[in-house]
């Protein structure tokens, strides 16, 4: 079936249409950024990096910027430990309720944010005594626990069980075959898994708001709570704009490693 001109013509149109609908308003932030003004005027007064400076001073950005760091590795740490050997197990074994299983996995991601941020938040302070930096942990842990097992699950479906076999056969036991045969195949998949999920932990905003300690401040709560304070608007950009140049690296680098084969070779 061949695609007509005038389809083809408007389906261009349509795509420049969304993608300058997307990238336009990243743009005015980025350049707003360097606008030497105290406020957020449009055009810029002139072009200056002193709130580049002055953000990454600020002590509640250094301190929010490390909360969100050391919290987005602890969660992407236990999402890959759990999200692996739910894969694992859900790609390679058939058992009763196995449908369920899969389906609780990926549930907390295909709720709304607000619904699982309420209910974590009941569990955690009925149950756990209060909000901890512990309890927020485990609250993005949910959800990047979802990416992880989502790649893994495909590469492990892609790979099938005649390596693993092969492996048994030549007297391999289990954990030698994952360490020297398995885990290898899995690598780009499982590495890409832990780049989404850190970059979910790190811009998550909504479940963080409702599970977070008290006196947690993440970076995307830092500016939520700073966006509103005219003297704090010129950091507030200076902050958005590094988040939407460091948030494009993950995803960079996902890509790059979704090109490699089912072998898990390297980045071609």
């Amino acid at each position: 079936m061949t695609t007509g001109r005038g389809t083809k013509v408007a389906l261009s149109i349509f795509a420049v249409i969304a993608f300058l609908f997307v990238y336009i308003p990243l743009a005015v932030v980025l350049i707003n950024s360097f606008n030497a003004g105290e406020t957020l005027s449009w055009p810029p007064e002139g072009f200056s990096t002193k709130w580049w400076g002055a953000a990454f001073s600020n002590e509640g950005v250094r301190e929010a910027l490390l909360t969100s760091v050391v919290l987005g590795i602890c969660a992407t740490a236990i999402a890959l430990v759990l999200g692996t050997l739910a894969a694992l197990a859900l790609g390679r074994f058939n058992f009763f309720g196995k449908d369920s299983v899969s389906l609780l996995i990926i549930l907390p991601i295909a709720l709304p944010g607000i619904v699982t941020g309420i209910a974590l938040n009941n569990v955690f302070t009925s149950f756990l005594g209060g909000l901890t930096f512990l309890t927020l942990v485990v609250a993005h842990s949910t959800f990047c626990i979802v990416v992880v097992y989502n790649n893994a699950l495909a590469r492990v479906r892609r790979l099938g069980g005649n390596v693993e076999e092969a492996s048994a056969d030549l007297g391999a036991r289990g954990w030698q075959t994952f360490v020297h045969v398995t885990f290898p195949l899995m690598r780009s998949a499982l590495a890409a898994g832990a780049l989404l999920a850190f970059g979910l932990s790190f811009d998550e905003i909504i479940v963080t708001t409702f599970t977070a300690g008290p006196g947690i401040t993440t970076l995307p709560i830092w500016i939520y709570q700073n966006l509103f304070r005219p003297n704090q608007a010129p950091v507030v950009n200076v902050v958005a704009a590094f988040l939407v140049i460091v948030s494009i690296l993950p995803i960079y680098i996902v890509q790059r490693f979704s090109s490699t084969d089912e072998r898990g070779g390297g980045v071609m």
